[in-house]
């Protein structure tokens, strides 16, 4: 169906992306703006004027917990973009790169393109179809699947149609798919394949405003009444006047909600952070800017798309920043973390490439064990050139003392490792979802490989803050995006508090959770992350740790576990997670797992030590190969080098409080399938605290 080349609605102005890319960059920012403005249709003028009248404010309230309301715009003149609706914005990407490629999917070996004209008008279809379906105003579209162009245009023709899209995440149960899906209200579920259709007949039957469903890789075994192919689907609409959709197109207003993010659930129950138009179209053009993603006319970034779409970091990096500015996104395969990700890389070629923590840090644990495994002469070449890169990309003033040796150590060793990463033409890595550890950062600098760090929340539409090229400190995730803002409140004597913002990202509501809207958003409209951080002189953020993380021990001492945490990693390489116990407690302990290979098919924690480990093992004088066969018999070796570990964290800690008395090492790592991590990687310490209830109590008995 999509690899058809459908008719270009209108002619495209070539002449002028020709003229554009040809021009100085500060005129084409200029000429960009001049257009943007002038593309404005006549309701976001109607809103801007609503704003600017004699001084006056629209009296929406800041929050609602209704899908159905509006809201007031956090207006900050020093970035004031009219708002506008996401049709609006790709009606205008249309216009600028109609004729150049937006997406990039893998069809029988083959790279299959859709332009933005093409990705425009399928996804009008889509909105066609949706209507047909039945999709009532501010009902959802829910979306279970992994990346794919279908996931995209079924996004953008549920807004078009004006309802709500709802990502679920595919390693999501039936019981956490019902949640969502009944909580959103949804009336279309679009599905990935037998599997996750699977789920939703599981539970069909509880979900009262569930009309369709829309089936988008695999065929059909059998006929079900109100399941449909995607070919199917996209036909279903050819009837539907354009008028009908056009009314209900022109009818949208930035301040209503389009987009529903539901938490992961690692602290209670998923809450459904809505987002506004606007909260999508502002943050795709301001946050991606400050991260210095280019427009097309410039020169057109290139991005694979494989993290889940259901997580607010990669929808509005993949799908609504790549409409915003004329990306072209390639889809990897649905085994991408299993290990095809480095493949797609090769081929596409990304500008720019984003991954949360634990990604670079399985590429900074891949790239340790094949250097383990490497000759005499490699390994000391690479120690060589990486070590010179560290220390020239650590010196404060940033310049080149040693040019020749520098660049010798890059074109020898460095080039050619970011070639086999398929980083070759890669400008700008970000990370985001998560604090890095400092060894992933300097790792990844002694490669010549920046990590830039974004922050924020699904209840921030994604990054509040950004590092970029010409925004950036070490171990900071930058500064407040420009017409954003970030304020500590309860800071303690180290200058450290709750990291609260304002701006256009800040997020609607939670749907139907009024208590929690108001926990999380002050009586001045500020929202309160829970997210522990401090201020440098210059405006940069760091973050510290969580609120709920803080570890309180029965003395009342307050214990941030991240650092300890971190640390413990740093003196024990062959450490792979660590999770510091001792809420209410007398001391602190400290689970830990070790690092393993991955299972090919499930990316599961095996039994079997990585290289990495191994070769630990063996300096210590431990013949050990597997995890059961250290912890069964104790590994004297092992567990006197974990114990001097700990020991020499303590010894660096600033107070005996922060010490840790006890420790264990758990049979298996962490991982999604065990519950310890949530879709995003992140630690569900509440999961954690009682998987390992046993465990953890033995540390207490008296």
């Amino acid at each position: 169906m999509f690899r058809k080349r459908l008719l270009l609605a209108g002619i495209v102005n070539v002449r002028n992306i020709i003229l554009n890319t040809l021009q100085p960059k500060g005129i084409n920012i200029l000429r960009r703006t001049l257009t943007d403005k002038q593309n404005i249709s006549k309701e976001s003028l109607t809103y801007s004027e609503k704003i600017q009248d004699k001084g006056k404010e629209p009296t929406e309230p800041l929050w609602t917990t209704f899908a159905d309301s509006v809201v007031k715009l956090r207006i900050d003149h020093s970035c004031s973009q009219i708002p506008i609706t996401v049709h609006q914005m790709f009606k205008e990407t249309v216009d600028k790169y109609g004729p150049l490629n937006a997406m990039a999917s893998k069809k029988n070996e083959e790279w299959e393109k859709i332009t933005f004209a093409e990705y425009y008008n399928l996804s009008l279809k889509a909105a066609k179809s949706f209507l047909k379906l039945g999709l009532e105003r501010f009902h959802s579209v829910a979306i279970l699947g992994f990346n794919s162009p279908e996931w995209f245009i079924s996004a953008v023709g549920a807004i078009f149609a004006g309802g709500i899209v709802t990502g679920i995440y595919t390693t999501s149960s039936p019981e956490a798919c019902h949640y969502i899906a009944y909580d959103c209200k949804a009336n279309i579920i679009v599905v990935e394949n037998q599997k996750q259709l699977d789920k939703i007949m599981q539970i069909w039957s509880h979900l009262p405003c569930l009309k369709a469903v829309v089936l988008y890789n695999d065929s059909l075994p059998e006929r079900h009444p109100n399941i449909y192919t995607m070919q199917e689907f996209m036909e279903l609409g050819n009837e539907i006047p354009d008028a009908t959709l056009n009314d209900i197109i022109s009818s949208q207003k930035p301040n209503q909600c389009c987009v529903l993010v539901y938490t992961s659930g690692t602290t209670g129950k998923p809450k459904g952070a809505m987002l506004s138009q606007d909260n999508i179209t502002w943050t795709a053009a301001h946050a991606s800017r400050a991260g210095d993603m280019q427009p097309a006319e410039i020169q057109q970034e290139i991005i694979v798309s494989y993290l889940p779409l259901s997580h607010i970091a990669a929808q509005i990096y993949d799908l609504w920043t790549g409409i915003k500015w004329g990306e072209q996104v390639y889809f990897a395969e649905p085994d991408a973390l299993k290990g095809s990700l480095v493949n797609t890389l090769k081929e596409a070629q990304p500008t720019s490439h984003m991954g949360v923590p634990r990604v670079w840090e399985k590429i900074m644990e891949k790239l340790k064990d094949m250097c383990a495994q490497s000759g005499f002469m490699k390994k000391k070449m690479l120690s060589w050139a990486m070590s010179i890169s560290l220390e020239r990309n650590l010196s404060c003033s940033g310049s080149d003392l040693k040019p020749f040796r520098t660049r010798l150590a890059d074109y020898l060793v460095l080039a050619k490792i970011r070639s086999a990463l398929g980083f070759s033409h890669c400008q700008k890595h970000f990370s985001g979802a998560a604090p890095l550890t400092t060894e992933t950062l300097d790792f990844f600098l002694s490669l010549n490989i920046p990590l830039y760090q974004a922050y924020g929340m699904s209840e921030t539409t994604g990054p509040h803050c950004m590092s970029g090229p010409y925004v950036y400190r070490r171990c900071s995730c930058g500064k407040a995006v420009p017409g954003c803002k970030v304020k500590l409140v309860n800071e303690d004597a180290d200058g450290i508090g709750e990291i609260c913002f304002w701006g256009r990202t800040v997020f609607m509501g939670y749907l139907n959770m009024e208590d929690k809207t108001k926990e999380a958003i002050d009586d001045d409209g500020w929202l309160h992350s829970g997210d522990l951080g401090r201020l440098d002189k210059d405006g940069f953020l760091y973050v510290t740790g969580r609120i709920k993380e803080l570890i309180i021990t029965a003395g009342g001492e307050n214990v941030p576990p991240i650092p300890i945490e971190d640390e413990v990693k740093k003196e024990l390489p062959i450490v792979s997670n660590a999770m510091l116990i001792g809420d209410q407690k007398k001391f602190l302990s400290i689970l830990l797992t070790l690092k393993s290979t991955l299972d090919p098919d499930t990316s599961d924690p095996t039994d079997n030590l990585t290289e990495q480990a191994r070769e630990f093992c063996q300096k210590i004088g431990s013949k050990a190969t597997t995890v059961s066969e250290i912890v069964a018999t104790r590994d004297q070796a092992v567990y006197q080098a974990i114990q001097e570990g700990i020991d020499r964290v303590n010894m660096k800690s600033t107070a005996s409080v922060q010490h840790i008395q006890k420790w264990t090492v758990l049979e298996r790592d962490f991982s999604i399938s065990g519950g310890e991590f949530g879709p995003t990687m992140k630690l569900k310490r509440p999961a954690v605290l009682e998987k390992y209830k046993d465990e953890i109590n033995s540390f207490y008995k008296e």
